[in-house]
């Protein structure tokens, strides 16, 4: 009987982080049709470095208020699973020991979304000042110039204002900025400056002002998702805490002393610390989805 019933919560839960969260995970992946494209792959340290700039990056206070909570979380759900102080400051330590994996996901998320708003005002700041000069190399000089970007946005875009210059070409500057920050917007403009300057194509204000319309709608689908995905993530979390709970049904079925004597059983054990593990696996994988796979624009 022991056996059956944590058998089926362990069953309850697989199947709801398959099926259900895959469905939710999907929700939210489509929640814009065009958000976060993949950033250039920068060290974790330069990454640390501009979140710390950016002061994002937690203080020491609110590292301890979350190794706390880890520790008493972890350790809570080992003893009242196990009725073992030893196992309790076992996952109590393990808990704590994924705060710099955590930290790692989370710097990761930031540094993508500070990316992406860099770029926004890369693109959008480029294509007014084009407006202006009619010039690309004019116009990239005007965005250095105006003061609107932070690195390492600003060192590619000077990069670029170098090769054109040493190459007498757009074409080298544009394919170097393209691999650096391969966004469907960036791809779109420096495609379009391009064809003006190869072409000499002429009458193009209505046409950069499409595509600044469409750099707008982008960004709100961006923001809009990213509104999605923290609400979710809380309720993720909250519900992922809550299913650890489920082993007090067990307790209440049986009684506290017969769920005690049932741990003696090898088998019985080993099954419970896989209700522990395989919740706990699932959390870190919602946690790596929402901080990383924040989709394709």
């Amino acid at each position: 009987m022991e056996f059956v019933l944590i058998g089926i919560i362990l069953i309850f839960i697989v199947t709801y982080r398959n099926s259900s969260g895959d469905g939710i995970y999907k929700f939210i992946k489509e929640q814009a049709s065009s958000i976060y494209d993949s950033y250039a792959p920068y060290s974790y340290k330069v990454m640390r470095e501009k979140i710390k700039e950016l002061g994002l990056e937690y203080s020491k206070k609110q590292y301890i208020m979350q190794a706390l909570i880890f520790a008493a979380v972890a350790g809570a759900v080992g003893y009242l699973y196990f009725y073992n102080i030893v196992i309790a400051i076992i996952y109590a330590v393990i808990s704590v020991s994924t705060i710099p994996y955590i930290t790692y996901l989370r710097c990761k998320r930031q540094y993508s979304e500070f990316i992406f708003e860099q770029i926004q005002v890369y693109t959008t700041n480029t294509i007014m000042e084009f407006n202006t000069t009619q010039s690309f190399i004019r116009s990239l000089e005007g965005v250095v110039e105006s003061g609107v970007l932070e690195e390492p946005v600003l060192s590619d875009v000077k990069t670029m204002i170098a090769l054109s210059y040493e190459k007498g070409d757009v074409a080298d500057s544009i394919n170097y900025m393209n691999s650096k920050y391969p966004y469907y917007m960036v791809k779109n403009m420096h495609q379009l400056f391009l064809q003006v300057t190869k072409e000499g194509a002429k009458n193009t204000e209505e046409t950069f002002d499409n595509m600044l319309s469409d750099i707008d709608i982008l960004v709100e689908g961006v923001y809009r998702d990213r509104a999605d995905r923290k609400q979710f993530h809380g309720q993720f979390i909250m519900f992922g805490i809550s299913l650890y709970s489920l082993i007090m049904l067990i307790q209440l079925i049986l009684g506290v002393e017969s769920y005690i004597a049932m741990l003696d059983d090898i088998f019985m054990k080993l099954l419970v610390h896989a209700v522990v593990i395989i919740n706990s696996y699932f959390l870190l994988k919602g946690e790596k989805f929402y901080n990383e796979n924040v989709g394709a624009e």
